[in-house]
């Protein structure tokens, strides 16, 4: 029996071709209280591999986090097997504002300690105890009071390319730095002030939220379905849209185009660009934003050492990087004393 996915990315980008299908990119997410992660794991993965289900779906104790793409032909398919579920009866789907058929190009089902990263250790925290969740239009108008303060959960390489009008944005490179930041900068308005967060889709909003209310926030709200959703109202119901620029994902399209604004910057030349790339430089593959000018002139490297080193026949380039290992400290996003305009 299959529990693992056996086909490269290059095989199975082939295989999306020749099939000629339209695919669908989808995520959703769900806090429950799971007993055993591995089992469910198992079913999900064996179900999904049977739909041509692509993408990155991690499971906890807390809950279910996915992002993934299908057949869009298959997706009543798989809504029906998610109905099947208990936790997962009617759970909202937010369709990709974008879709591209190679968004994700294997099926990983993962088992985590957490489905969002956090940081946190302490039992008397209960992450369904959550904050008001509000809709496009009531965000809007929620945003506009002045006793409201509005927080970008995301990571400062998401909020630099695209965020709503007056949020703050924490230059933060992870959730969990996030939350004691927030905190202690509204601490003197845990009474007086609306606490509004948003993110991608929901999910960090949802345990922030708890999390803002059991430090004592009174008024905690969140934007139901994130940005994603949010993008999907304001089109159906012709509302303003409030946000600038591109929403970051995280599979391969990268961003979605929620509005004309341009609020960023090629990290190299300093000229208005949103557009991310991953540094040439396997040892590096640092993610930066990278103009199309730039790009040709560094050989899609972030520095002139990486230029250098990607020239390299491919083996020289292996003994470099022998020994260095695949971690945090090798794959920063936007961080690095080589680009002048980060």
């Amino acid at each position: 029996m299959q529990l693992y996915n056996k086909l490269s990315a290059k095989e199975r980008a082939e295989l999306i071709d020749k099939a000629g299908k339209n695919r669908l990119t989808l995520s959703f997410y769900q806090y429950a209280k799971i007993g055993n992660p591995q089992i469910l794991r198992d079913h999900l993965f064996i179900t999904w591999d049977a739909l041509d289900v692509l993408g990155r779906i991690y499971i906890a104790h807390e809950g279910i986090n996915g992002q993934l793409s299908l057949p869009a032909d298959r997706f009543n398919e798989f809504k029906a097997h998610l109905d099947t579920i208990s936790f997962l009866k009617d759970i909202r789907l937010n369709i990709a504002v974008e879709q591209d058929n190679k968004s994700f190009l294997k099926l990983k089902v993962k088992v985590r300690n957490k489905i969002v990263a956090d940081g946190l250790n302490d039992d008397t925290f209960d992450v369904t105890n959550k904050g008001v969740h509000v809709d496009a239009e009531q965000f809007n108008n929620l945003i506009e009071d002045e006793k409201t303060v509005l927080v970008d959960m995301r990571n400062h390489y998401e909020s630099e390319i695209g965020h709503f009008k007056n949020a703050v944005t924490p230059d933060v490179d992870t959730f969990r730095e996030s939350l004691d930041i927030i905190e202690d900068d509204l601490k003197t308005h845990k009474e007086d002030k609306n606490l509004v967060m948003y993110c991608t889709g929901g999910i960090r909003c949802e345990k922030a939220s708890a999390y803002f209310k059991h430090k004592g926030f009174k008024n905690v709200y969140q934007l139901e379905g994130g940005i994603i959703e949010y993008t999907r109202q304001v089109k159906e119901e012709n509302l303003e849209n409030k946000f600038l620029g591109q929403n970051f994902v995280f599979d391969d399209r990268r961003a979605e185009r929620i509005s004309d604004d341009v609020i960023a910057n090629c990290h190299q030349c300093g000229n208005p660009f949103d557009v991310h790339t991953n540094c040439a430089n396997a040892a590096c593959h640092l993610l930066f934003i990278q103009c199309d000018s730039c790009k040709e002139a560094m050989e899609n490297c972030c520095s002139t050492e990486c230029m250098e080193i990607n020239r390299l026949p491919y083996e020289e380039q292996k003994k470099l990087r022998k020994g260095q290992g695949n971690s945090n400290d090798i794959f920063k996003k936007g961080r690095s004393e080589a680009l002048k305009f980060k």
